[in-house]
């Protein structure tokens, strides 16, 4: 029977399969004994200067029957089945279509944006000539925000689905299979598109609908249920099942429930900077003054504290990183991180925000829209500030903390460019009194951090949805509208691409659970 242990390794131990095989064999205190054995988890320990990799192996001796695992989405015709219509085609919509297919349902799926090729050249436009198109941008289009924007695939939702069908899933259209070993797992955002088209290439192919430049404009109730829908303002589809997986920066979806009388809720989320350090200072921190290269991978932080009572922590932290231009209108600014596969880039960049609630503002139990219109406040700000373009107002982090100006800047992976600004001025006294007072506990924290060639980057400010959509913690339906699924970021439910993809699948398994009722 097959063996599960955990070693620790050296990072050149675990590079070497043959020392790999010594340390197995001195741990089982086995001698002639032939085994093989398959990485099932890896992370790595820093905590001290002695770096090791925690190592998680299922071992197989010889005379046992070992057959390597092969992961494969089992398609089938559902082209005349039972239909459930899809709003937006992220990593919640997509992944929704394909529980869908297993389920036996034909999902039909409509996307805002582009394909992943056609959104490439409206991103070259954003990045190099600070054009914005509302409807295809890093937030919109095939994918989702995740396409262009990393690929992390680490969760903390363990308990709220099927996250490692999910994991397998990705590996069954491309991704690399050690997404299923490591502790932080990441595909890159070089990688990403390929998978996207092959998870579209498969609805397809079983009969499911995709289409795109396709905005959901209209929805239409007959009490309280959807028994339609518009596209573009023209085009007309009757409905069973609705999922609405628009993701978190849907804005028109908000202000469409609100006007057709569906509730929406006033949420928290965080809002502040992007924080740009070199690679080899953040490895140097994290890794004791060792570099990242063969044997560690670029290294990352995580970091969080309360001020004042308020949470203030890393976001979307991106190793080798670039930092984008991340608006859905023209009049705003908004920066996020990405990292591609192998994360070789000089920077490292990340998120670094404050928790904002509801409560923060005095009308929130009348107005759901109070954190939606303070989001919006800051980005419109910053936007202006930045010369009503996609520059961004920057600053050096101890000019920053010392309330001055910066002469200049160190180079900015950030290609439409910055204007100096004291962000002291420039954000909410909430978010940068806060910020502050964090960044100086942080530098308790990793020596080195406070450093006046890291550079802030303003606003970050799309880390979550600032309104829910409420909906039945048992039948995932919205609280007045039985046909309607609230799903993943968009609504409230989730936070990253994977807890997006499992909350999509999850809401076409309670579909398919209510329609066996039914039977």
């Amino acid at each position: 029977m097959p063996q599960l242990i955990q070693i620790q390794l050296s990072p050149q131990e675990a590079k070497n399969d043959l020392q790999i095989k010594i340390n197995i064999a001195n741990h089982l205190s086995l001698t002639n004994e032939g085994f093989i054995y398959v990485w099932k988890k890896r992370s790595i320990d820093a905590r001290k200067k002695n770096i090791k990799i925690n190592a998680t192996f299922e071992v197989f001796f010889l005379n046992e029957n070992y057959q390597e695992t092969t992961f494969k989405f089992q398609s089938k015709d559902i082209s005349q089945a039972p239909t459930i219509h899809i709003i937006g085609a992220g990593p919640a919509g997509l992944f929704a279509a394909l529980q869908a297919i297993e389920s036996g349902f034909k999902p039909i799926v409509f996307e805002r944006g582009k394909d992943v090729r056609e959104r490439r050249r409206d991103l070259a436009k954003l990045n190099k000539e600070s054009i914005v198109n509302p409807e295809s941008n890093y937030c919109f289009g095939e994918g989702g925000a995740g396409t262009y924007s990393d690929g992390k695939l680490y969760t903390r939702s363990k308990k709220r689905g099927n996250v490692q069908k999910a994991m397998e899933w990705f590996v069954a259209f491309g991704a690399d299979s050690n997404i299923l070993v490591d502790a932080h797992p990441h595909i890159g955002t070089n990688k990403l598109p390929q998978i996207i088209v092959a998870i579209r290439e498969m609805i397809i192919a079983c009969g499911g609908e995709i289409y795109f430049n396709s905005k959901l404009t209209d929805i239409h109730l007959e009490r309280n249920n959807i028994n339609g829908i518009t596209i573009n303002n023209k085009n007309y589809h009757s409905i069973e099942h609705l999922v609405l997986a628009t993701g978190h920066s849907a804005r028109d979806i908000f202000y469409l429930l609100h006007q057709k009388g569906i509730k929406i809720e006033a949420k928290g989320f965080a809002l502040g900077v992007r924080i740009e350090h070199s690679q080899n200072l953040i490895d140097s921190i994290q890794y004791h003054g060792q570099l990242s290269g063969e044997l560690l991978p670029p290294a990352s932080y995580s970091l969080v504290t309360q001020v004042n009572g308020r949470g203030v922590y890393s976001f979307c932290m991106c190793p080798g990183g670039i930092i984008a231009p991340c608006a859905t209108e023209q009049d705003e600014v908004v920066t996020n991180g990405w990292s591609p596969s192998k994360r070789n880039n000089p920077y490292s960049n990340s998120g670094i925000v404050v928790s904002i609630e509801p409560e923060d503002f005095p009308n929130h139990e009348s107005n759901p829209f109070v954190c939606l219109e303070f989001q919006k406040m800051v980005e419109q700000r910053c936007w202006e500030i930045g010369g009503k373009t996609q520059s961004v107002p920057a600053q050096r982090l101890l000019d920053f903390i010392n309330g001055k100006v910066s002469e200049d800047l160190p180079r900015s992976s950030y290609q439409p460019g910055y204007e100096l600004a004291d962000l002291n001025e420039v954000l909410p006294k909430i978010i940068s009194k806060n910020l502050k007072k964090a960044f100086l506990d942080f530098g308790k924290k990793m020596p080195q951090f406070l450093s006046n060639d890291a550079v802030l980057h303003a606003p970050e400010s799309r880390t979550s949805s600032p309104i829910k959509i409420p909906r039945d913690s048992e039948t995932l339906q919205h609280l007045q509208i039985q046909n309607l699924y609230p799903c993943a970021e968009g609504a409230g439910y989730a936070g990253g691409i994977i807890s997006a993809a499992v909350d999509g699948m999850n809401c076409v398994s309670k579909i398919a659970e209510l329609k066996s009722i039914e039977i």
